[in-house]
């Protein structure tokens, strides 16, 4: 597999992350069944495409990448679908996270 279709994984693997995210907030706890059935699902999506991106993209690097971008999409999703606005510190973290993302994946370099 080359880069460009191991990152498309990976950005498979921060969609499905993300939506787990939000199933697992619906879910109550775990006490409303059909959001739990589909953060299980997402998770499980989740996580076999995380395994296959590591294939191509090492370890650190992958991980990295799916963390930083499924906090900065699940906060998206809190604004639209919870309405829970983020403050300027958490706005300048998310900023630091992105920077942190694009500095792995441009510049970082792993052997």
């Amino acid at each position: 597999m080359n880069n460009i279709i191991a990152y498309v994984v990976l950005i498979i693997a921060v969609i499905l992350g993300t939506a787990a995210n939000g199933f697992a907030k619906s879910a109550n706890g775990f006490m409303i069944f059909i959001p739990s059935l589909l953060t299980a699902i997402m998770i499980v999506g989740c996580m076999y495409s995380l395994s296959i991106v590591m294939k191509t993209i090492p370890v650190g690097i992958t991980y990295a990448s799916f963390a930083g971008l499924c906090i900065v999409a699940t906060t998206i999703v809190g604004i639209y679908k919870f309405n829970q606005m983020p403050d300027l510190y958490t706005i300048i973290g998310l900023v630091l996270i992105i920077s942190g993302v694009l500095i792995v994946n441009l510049v970082g370099k792993t052997s």
